[in-house]
């Protein structure tokens, strides 16, 4: 019997025995008081057994506390993470494959969401994402949610990763009961920034290279450009020693270009993004990152999208500066190996001994549940 089927076991006879004896003494759940990232203070019940993530992309964050199985505690979820990136999902299914059956409830947004589902599980919380508080207030689910008796808890790895990532993890370590594992995981990530700040801050600005990063390369053939402001992706290229075109451009999160704006200012890097999106869009050129990807189709898309109307007579191309890197980066604590890439890209001299590729393998060794395969970032080689 598995750790997961033996939990469930035992909470079933725990349940049985409380209707059985209704004389029995019945112990209270301890419940603690947190802030959450959103600023909130929540009183939630501590050590969770039944947790409902807002986004399935959540176990990213959550493999890194529950590392005997990330899902040990979760009762239901959206399948993003399934849709838009089925190299990780079908990684964390071969070792746990009860999470072919895991409910998926859509957006907690959204009137898709099954309230009655979710209250029926005995959920004790709810955790949601920063970026989706306003939707989560105007919807009422928090309230309804409250009304309920299950707490709702907002953490963030997007809106601002390099802020909020260690309280998120630090957040999530006190609920779980898992402040151990949050501990080392913050001391590793603090480490592996400080590989990066410590150089960057010696670099003159006029030294800094102008970035594009393109948002999503190649998804929608034919369509671009979206780009990051002055957050996210954006803010990392910033930390890591350049200058984002798009923080020039726009203080948002997200923006839309024109190609011609891209064009006229010819960047020094470009640096795309892209995850293996072929499932749900079998059209696309982008990039298929992640735990299935090989160097040959990485090459191959990189290829394409280098290729595209215009874009071999831009100094990237053709200086051998034109990269690309796994998108979901975007919304993970592990955005430090992009940083490291990043850095290499823009200061090959400086971070010549920094290998992203031996960090992610780290990771994986000491802090998650699945093993490293793959290729998460990629640069055109020549004649490429």
């Amino acid at each position: 019997m598995n750790v997961r089927s033996l939990t469930r076991g035992l909470c079933s006879a725990a349940a049985a025995a409380t209707l059985t004896f209704a004389s029995a003494t019945i112990a209270i759940a301890e419940t603690i008081t947190v802030t959450d990232i959103a600023g909130r203070v929540v009183e939630v019940e501590k050590n969770p057994s039944k947790v409902v993530i807002g986004e399935g992309r959540m176990i990213y964050s959550i493999a890194l506390l529950d590392q005997d199985n990330p899902f040990q505690r979760v009762v239901g979820w959206k399948d993003d993470m399934v849709r838009a990136d089925p190299d990780a999902y079908r990684k964390y299914l071969a070792v746990y494959p009860d999470i072919a059956d895991l409910p998926s409830f859509g957006s907690p947004y959204a009137d898709e969401w099954n309230l009655e589902a979710v209250i029926s599980l005995g959920t004790e919380v709810v955790l949601m994402n920063l970026g989706s508080l306003l939707k989560a207030q105007e919807s009422g689910i928090i309230d309804k949610l409250e009304e309920a008796g299950i707490a709702t808890v907002f953490v963030d790895f997007r809106q601002d990763p390099t802020q909020n990532t260690i309280p998120s993890i630090q957040l999530l370590g006190r609920i779980f009961d898992k402040r151990d594992e949050a501990d080392a995981f913050g001391d590793y990530y603090q480490a592996q920034m400080k590989l990066i700040y410590a150089r960057v801050q010696g670099i003159a600005d006029k030294d800094k290279p102008i970035v594009f990063i393109e948002r999503a390369a190649g998804y929608n053939p034919g369509a671009c450009c979206r780009t990051f402001g002055a957050a996210n992706l954006g803010r990392l290229v910033d930390l890591s020693g350049g200058r984002n075109w798009g923080s020039l451009k726009s203080p948002g999160f997200s923006t839309a270009v024109s190609l011609e704006a891209i064009f006229a200012d010819d960047p020094d890097v470009i640096i795309g993004t892209g995850a293996n999106w072929a499932e749900i869009n079998p059209a696309t050129e982008a990039v298929l990152f992640g735990y299935d990807a090989d160097e040959a189709m990485v090459q191959d898309r990189l290829s394409i999208l280098a290729s595209r109307e215009g874009w071999p007579e831009l100094s990237a191309v053709k200086n051998g500066r034109f990269h690309s890197v796994y998108h979901q980066f975007y919304n993970s604590p592990y955005h430090f190996v992009a940083m490291q890439a990043f850095a290499k890209w823009m200061h090959p001299e400086l971070f010549e001994d920094i290998d992203p590729d031996a960090t992610m393998k780290e990771l994986h060794d000491n802090f998650l549940p699945i093993d490293y395969s793959g290729v998460f970032w990629g640069s055109l080689k020549a004649g490429g």
